[in-house]
């Protein structure tokens, strides 16, 4: 393992700590409510996690990729759900207001979503274009008189969409299957025309707030827009390399929580007058657990590197977030098999690690898609 630095072990206890006594009491409750803890991102706000990427200058912790791997795993050791949140607030809005806005855009939207105050939402996905965004129904459009656009169409599986201050929402402006047909817009909540819709009742990351967002006639000012128009998608397939590495992180801290948690029940728990972890078939187990944890860490880190230097990154990042999606399904899955029955009941943690790992092969670019980035990437030499 690469070696942290004093700053990022710091980084390292202080999160860890803050998961221990602010999320760790209260994760079933939230879990079996999906009650979302929005009061909980205001302290994740004062702790420097929600801006963590963010420069000094606009508010922000000032940190790199490195720091905010750690962050996410830690977090979500504990809990995938504020791991995800943290992730899709840091990672995807806020991120994209920083890579593409202009000075005036990023001095009056990243002071708050760094502070906690206004939290961030994404909106790409649609009902029937999760991966096929350029088919997106949801339009935006130009408004001469008033000097803005119109937006109309519903987002889905946006995390945050009831609850976000700020959204970034992608919108057609051109032709479907045009990459340069869409656009981005910064849309506040309160903006008349935006409202948020249906909560989804998910098999896990529950207490993650995932809901449609709804734009009828909803007009956005020119000040508003990111970028240049047209240039949505290109910015949106640069974000998601860095959304990659988000949920890589978010993968690894799930596998090693619950990796963690079959460990410490495999030397406690006894059979035929031993403790489990020293039969053969449990110790190969957590071995293969342990070796995969480490393996999809290495690949992350590579990533955070390349990130870190700006170097390209899109495989790499396409290769963690699969790699380490992938194996924390068999981790958390291993992990319930380890202790048997008492794994299929919420009184041991090894069954919300199993439920929340699989949103892991999903969000941001399924496995499948992960593949296609990675094999259109390695045929171009």
């Amino acid at each position: 393992m690469i070696r942290e630095t004093e700053n990022q072990r710091t980084i390292r206890l202080t999160v860890r700590d803050f998961a221990q006594k602010e999320i760790l009491p209260n994760r079933m409750a939230w879990d079996e409510e999906q009650f979302f803890p929005r009061e909980l991102f205001a302290k994740m706000g004062e702790l420097g996690l929600l801006g963590m990427l963010v420069p000094e200058e606009y508010g922000g912790s000032g940190m790199g990729y490195f720091e905010y791997k750690i962050a996410i795993e830690e977090l979500a050791k504990v809990c995938g759900s504020i791991g995800l949140s943290m992730a899709a607030h840091n990672s995807l809005c806020t991120n994209h207001i920083l890579m593409f806005g202009t000075t005036d855009q990023k001095s009056k939207y990243l002071p708050k979503l760094a502070s906690g105050e206004h939290l961030g939402a994404w909106g790409l996905t649609e009902a029937n274009t999760g991966s096929d965004a350029l088919r997106m129904k949801c339009t935006a459009k130009r408004d001469e008189t008033r000097g803005g656009w119109v937006l109309n169409g519903t987002k889905n599986w946006i995390t945050h969409g009831i609850s976000s201050e700020i959204a970034v929402v992608l919108a057609r402006t051109g032709t479907p299957l045009d990459s340069r047909g869409i656009t981005s817009f910064i849309v506040e909540r309160g903006q008349s025309g935006f409202a948020g819709g249906k909560k989804e009742n998910k098999l896990g990351m529950r207490s993650s707030e995932t809901a449609e967002m709804i734009f009828e006639d909803c007009f956005v000012p020119d000040e508003q827009v990111l970028g240049e128009v047209g240039e949505g998608f290109i910015q949106a397939m640069k974000i998601l390399d860095g959304g990659r590495i988000s949920i890589a992180s978010l993968a690894l801290g799930i596998a090693k929580g619950a990796y963690e948690a079959a460990k410490a029940y495999a030397k406690e728990r006894e059979q035929f007058g031993k403790p489990i972890s020293e039969f053969q078939a449990i110790a190969f187990k957590l071995a293969d657990m342990h070796t995969q944890i480490e393996a999809a860490d290495l690949l992350t880190l590579q990533a955070c590197q390349l990130k870190e230097t700006g170097k390209p990154v899109t495989k790499c990042s396409a290769m963690a977030k699969y790699q380490a999606s992938e194996m924390c399904v068999q981790v958390a899955t291993e992990g319930v098999q380890i202790m048997g029955g008492y794994g299929y009941t919420k009184e041991f943690p090894a069954e919300k690690y199993y439920r929340d790992s699989k949103l892991c092969t999903i969000g941001e670019g399924t496995s499948e898609i992960q593949k296609l980035v990675i094999s259109r990437e390695i045929l171009k030499d």
